[in-house]
């Protein structure tokens, strides 16, 4: 009985018949147990005679095509007239090593896979004999593939199959790659399993591979990823050129009569936009049936424009302002990105096709591939081209008084920023980029988090909201103390669910590491240990871990990484662990904030993510199936839970800062991702929420890059509101250091700069003075109100008879301290509040207040 059919494709390969067939049936396999088919496609060098002459002798068989030569149509067509159920694909050139046969169909035969490949990109395959482009190509083309079907050798040309699975490949198949279509129609389906082979570069006969087949597998790879066909593609690349060169030569012309970076590059954008847009008007706004106007294609075009003309003026603040490249070649960059993205944009999102439906969860894998990168990108552009915020300015502050820990924060912020400026410089960009990696990092863990929770569909899901929700994005770019904790947070739960669910003893040691590097971020994260021990309370199968001394062991490893706090708090009076603890209700005001809290969470995490994290939390939610589908609810509820649950008791009696409660929903952001991909009734909650997703996560990305712009470049026709006092620092700084240079020329005396906040405007004014004549400056705590480390610091001041410059974010500051307390009485002879709007480009960005003294009495 033939057990399977063996199907070679031809092309003019008479010279390697004879060598491959005496090769396969020179094989240890009965000369029965299966046939060979080969599909010709027109060879003109005797291919069809030599196939013939073994008919006589072999179970081979000849099938001859007249139509148009396709790799793909040859390989249906032996597939449809093969005897057996199991098909074999390779090639006639010998690449393929017939005695490796047994081993790729294997699988298939016994049952244990549906698809079987022969790959060169596993341990223990190999290519031998290609030049390196080829290699080059070869990788590249499948890498392309592997995040959508999950194998490392997409484009290999040796594979074994169901034949049943043929009727799934699509009619619209074509190429010289079937196992993609195979791979593709089957998504999330096939068991699917990865043979290493050697694979040889062939030694008679030339090749077939040409730039047309690689140029027609992108398409093809394109098209089953859910991309839209351009129609008239000619036509929209010349339309699409001529409003290139009007974006360029728009903004020359507007940059060369005085126009802002901002307004040359927004007006020259719109102004190419307005004319593709009259082009192209026919399709886009009304239904051709209907002739109604098309909202949501609107909705979708203008987020898809909005994001592409804001994204670029990051890039092209880099480039111009920092970089110091010439505008027109700043432009030529910044309209090829806005290209892209319009040009992504429209196949994917705004016309996707109606006809070539992918699976669910190969869109959302094809919308991570495409979001994750950008978003990465779009924070490295920033990282130095926006201004830090006080608090960041304050954890570089840390950096310049070293310590083992400080008062009201651990160390690890500081030892970060340390090491980024360390070898980035004391810039933006050295203060962020430790934030920006442990965003990295988040991504990491949680990812496989969600892969051992669920699958790496999930993983992959969870990837994308970690970088399009406002508290994971915002983590991921500010440096303040959440970007460590939110790493060490993820890293903490990856280890608790190997522990206590895989039941991985060597998870603790992780665990312990991970929980260690936490708390030295953020005491928050000892949170996420009462979850734990009521995990263990709870569940039967991680109990024992009581009597087991891992976990104790993980315990003590954390102590010893947290030791520097310690050894800082005996030497300071337990000051540290006393402040803390008086955090524990909240910012000490005495309210009832539930609703408050409601509305943080409603920003962090989006309407449509809070609700959709309430949803997994409700009781009885399935959490998937399988043997551990109970205890993975469990584990996802309280890791979740309990946190929330204690910041929820809190914010009954206190106000709650706006960010703490960031880091406890990654716990629930997996269970949100699977739900992501599932398939609820049309008609339910749940299905509404999950097709609420799209437009979430582009309005996300359309507002993180309207606020980039406007704080680096400002939208033209828009003021910065009130709220901006606390920001644009260093133009401030420089405002601050010309009066400081004046009060010191008219006195002969350095002046005493004092920043009149808990430490905001010190820590600023600290940071961007760091280029002009260095300022000796203080905080408000030499006033008698509170200044966080600038106590430890700078704890007293003696009088001084030199100058004093008071310097604010509010008049009143200057007037009365905290308690309400006279700073006049602490003054000689002071002078009054004066009012400065700081500017740019002529262009008002915010008001600075200071008042000058001739000396300091003291408190």
């Amino acid at each position: 009985m033939t057990q399977f059919s063996v199907v070679i494709p031809t092309l003019n390969e008479a010279d390697n018949i004879d060598p491959l067939l005496t090769s396969l049936f020179a094989l240890n396999l009965p000369q029965d147990s299966f046939e060979v088919i080969f599909v010709d496609d027109g060879s003109k060098d005797g291919t069809p005679e030599k196939v013939r002459a073994w008919e006589k002798k072999a179970q081979v068989r000849l099938i001859e095509r007249t139509e148009k030569p396709d790799l793909t149509a040859s390989i249906l067509a032996g597939a449809a007239q093969a005897q057996s159920d199991v098909i074999v694909v390779m090639d006639a050139d010998l690449s393929h090593p017939p005695e490796q046969l047994s081993a790729v169909v294997a699988p298939v035969l016994n049952d244990s896979h549906d698809v079987s490949i022969g790959s060169r990109y596993i341990p223990g395959g190999r290519t031998e004999g290609w030049p390196l482009h080829r290699q080059w190509l070869s990788r590249i083309g499948g890498s392309l593939a592997r995040p959508l079907c999950d194998v490392n050798d997409a484009t290999s040309g040796f594979f074994a199959f169901r034949r049943e699975l043929a009727s799934t490949i699509s009619g619209k198949a074509h190429g010289y790659k079937i196992l993609l279509e195979l791979l593709m129609a089957g998504q999330g389906t096939l068991k699917v399993v990865e043979v290493p082979i050697c694979f040889r570069d062939r030694t008679r006969g030339t090749s077939k591979l040409s730039f047309h087949h690689q140029w027609a597998y992108l398409q093809r790879l394109l098209a089953l990823s859910g991309g839209a066909t351009i129609h008239n593609a000619g036509r929209v690349i010349l339309i699409g050129l001529l409003c290139a060169l009007i974006d360029i030569g728009l903004f020359q012309i507007l940059k060369s009569n005085g126009a802002g970076l901002a307004a040359a590059h927004i007006g020259s954008f719109l102004a190419a936009a307005t004319v593709f847009l009259a082009f192209n008007s026919g399709g886009l706004f009304r239904s051709r049936q209907t002739n109604q106007l098309q909202w949501p294609r609107l909705g979708r075009i203008a987020a898809v424009g909005s994001i592409a003309m804001l994204s670029r003026g990051g890039l092209l603040s880099l480039l111009v302002n920092t970089w110091q490249v010439a505008p027109l070649w700043a432009i030529l960059t910044a309209t090829v990105t806005s290209v892209i993205i319009c040009y992504l944009g429209s196949i994917f999102y705004i016309f996707p096709p109606k006809d070539n439906r992918p699976t669910v969860d190969t869109r959302w894998r094809v919308a991570a591939i495409g979001i994750v990168p950008f978003i990465i990108l779009f924070r490295l552009i920033y990282l130095g081209e926006t201004q830090l915020i006080p608090d960041e300015a304050y954890y570089w502050n840390y950096t310049q008084h070293m310590d083992l820990s400080f008062y009201d924060h651990p160390p690890m912020v500081a030892w970060l920023i340390w090491l980024g400026t360390a070898i980035a410089g004391n810039n933006e960009f050295g203060v962020r980029i430790g934030a920006f990696i442990c965003g990295l990092v988040t991504m990491g863990f949680l990812y496989a988090l969600a892969k051992n929770l669920y699958d790496k569909s999930t993983g992959i899901r969870t990837v994308l909201l970690l970088a399009v929700l406002p508290f994971t994005f915002a983590t991921g770019f500010l440096m303040t103390t959440d970007a460590p904790v939110i790493a060490a947070w993820a890293a903490t739960l990856y280890y608790m669910e190997r522990a206590l669910i895989a039941n991985r003893s060597s998870a603790w040691l992780g665990m312990g590491i991970a929980f260690g590097l936490g708390i030295l971020s953020k005491y928050t994260l000892g949170l996420l240990g009462a979850a734990a021990l009521l995990f263990v309370l709870i569940d039967p199968a991680a109990r024992r871990w009581l009597i087991r001394p891992h976990p104790y062991l993980a315990a003590l490893l954390a102590l010893l990484l947290f030791s520097p706090v310690i050894i800082w708090n005996l030497e300071h009076h337990w000051s540290s662990i006393m402040f803390q603890s008086s955090r524990i209700r909240g910012v000490g005001d005495d309210e009832f904030s539930v609703h408050l809290m409601l509305v943080n969470l409603l920003v962090l995490l989006t309407p449509t993510g809070l609700i959709a994290a309430l949803l997994a939390l409700l009781p009885g939610n399935k959490h998937g199936t399988g043997e551990f589908a109970h205890r993975r609810m469990l584990f996802v509820c309280l890791f979740t839970g309990v946190p929330l649950g204690i910041f929820l008791v809190l914010s009954i009696f206190d106000s709650l800062r706006f960010h703490w409660t960031a880091p406890l929903w990654l716990a629930i952001i997996p269970t949100m991702a699977w739900m992501m991909g599932q398939n609820f009734s049309p008609r339910s909650f749940a299905n509404r929420i999950q097709a609420a997703w799209k437009p979430t996560i582009a309005l996300s990305i359309a507002v993180y890059a309207l606020i980039m712009h406007y704080v680096v470049l400002g939208i033209p026709g828009i003021p910065y509101p009130e709220l901006m006092n606390r920001y644009f620092w260093r133009e401030a700084t420089i405002e601050i250091e010309k009066i400081a240079a004046d009060v010191q020329q008219q006195t002969g005396q350095k002046p005493l700069v004092v920043g009149m906040s808990k430490w905001s405007v010190a820590s600023a004014l600290a940071f961007y003075n760091q280029h002009g004549e260095p300022m000796d400056i203080r905080a408000r705590n030499m006033f008698g109100d509170s200044g966080a480390m600038y106590e430890v610091w700078h704890p007293s001041e003696p009088p001084v008879t030199r100058p004093i410059i008071l310097v604010s974010m509010a008049r009143h500051h200057l007037e009365h301290g905290r308690a309400g307390n006279d700073i006049s009485k602490h003054l000689d002879q002071p002078g009054p509040v004066h009012s400065l709007i700081i500017t740019r480009e002529g262009k008002p960005l915010r008001f600075v207040y200071y008042r000058i003294a001739q000396g300091y009495s003291g408190l």
